[in-house]
């Protein structure tokens, strides 16, 4: 019974070590994530094999894990700008992006766990004051917004090339101008569509007016060819068909046709 004592120390010394052991020998990578493995006494960041995936995983309790995440990211930048006179813009604008999943032990070699602030940060704001210095602040305000997302997306994605880093997108929520210039865009704006709007209004007037001369014109030769073609003798055998057609009337009892010289009577009756 005195030895029971002396027998358990050891053995509870013992099961606390071995939890520390595993506990520093043991890692579990969460979903989304991937683990650079750095070897204490070794080469330092192992890059020549894969970076430790989701799960459970045995080191040795001198190495460590850095854990990056490599799912889809993004990240909010406001920028101040210079348009291409000079006048200052703000930009409001989001980056997607992540880690490529084989070269992350690279990516923390090389620009460490800060690689957002290293890189990418630097990387949007070099393209978007490129971009946005292309353009006046009216182009910005009204037709070309979506042209300098894609402009933008286009040149930072250069600039990340081979930076370990892959960009998915740039959205550009907001330009922000001068109250001043904003107001003056405005008003231009304004003048221009109404001016669009007269304009159209001149052009429908002058066509509805080009439509009634056309028709109008169309009854004068129509009427034109008519009286051209009205002799005496087509006057006279008109006549003389009507008449025809009047005397078949049961109500009709003389009629005369004809008078002048040009004519001989013609009398018609019933029975």
């Amino acid at each position: 019974m005195e030895k029971l004592p002396k027998l358990t120390i050891p053995v509870i010394v013992g099961i606390i070590l071995l939890i520390i052991l595993v506990s520093k020998s043991s890692v579990t990578i969460d979903s989304g994530h991937a683990g650079v493995l750095y070897q204490t006494f070794g080469n330092g960041v192992v890059t020549d094999e894969p970076p430790l995936g989701e799960g459970f995983h045995i080191i040795a309790p001198w190495n460590r894990v850095f854990v990056y995440e490599v799912r889809q990211q993004e990240l909010s930048e406001k920028m101040q700008v210079l348009s291409s006179n000079g006048l200052e813009i703000k930009l409001d604008a989001s980056a997607w992006y992540q880690p490529i999943y084989s070269d992350v032990a690279k990516l923390h070699q090389e620009k460490g766990e800060d690689y957002l602030q290293r890189v990418i940060q630097p990387a949007i704001r070099s393209a978007a004051r490129s971009v946005v210095g292309r353009y006046t602040p009216e182009q910005l305000y009204s037709t070309k917004r979506d042209a300098i997302q894609e402009e933008i997306f286009e040149e930072t994605k250069k600039i990340l090339d081979k930076q370990y880093v892959q960009l998915n997108e740039i959205l550009v929520r907001d330009v922000t101008l001068p109250p001043t210039i904003k107001d003056a865009i405005e008003r231009k704006l304004k003048q221009e569509q109404e001016s669009l709007e007269y304009e159209f209004r001149l052009v429908t007037a002058d066509k509805e007016a080009q439509k009634v001369r056309i028709e109008a014109q169309g009854k004068a030769d129509a009427n034109a060819i008519l009286s051209a073609s009205l002799t005496d003798k087509i006057l006279q055998d008109k006549g003389i068909d009507a008449t025809l057609e009047l005397a078949k009337s049961p109500n009709a009892k003389v009629v005369v046709v004809g008078s002048g010289d040009s004519g001989l009577p013609l009398i018609l009756g019933n029975n």
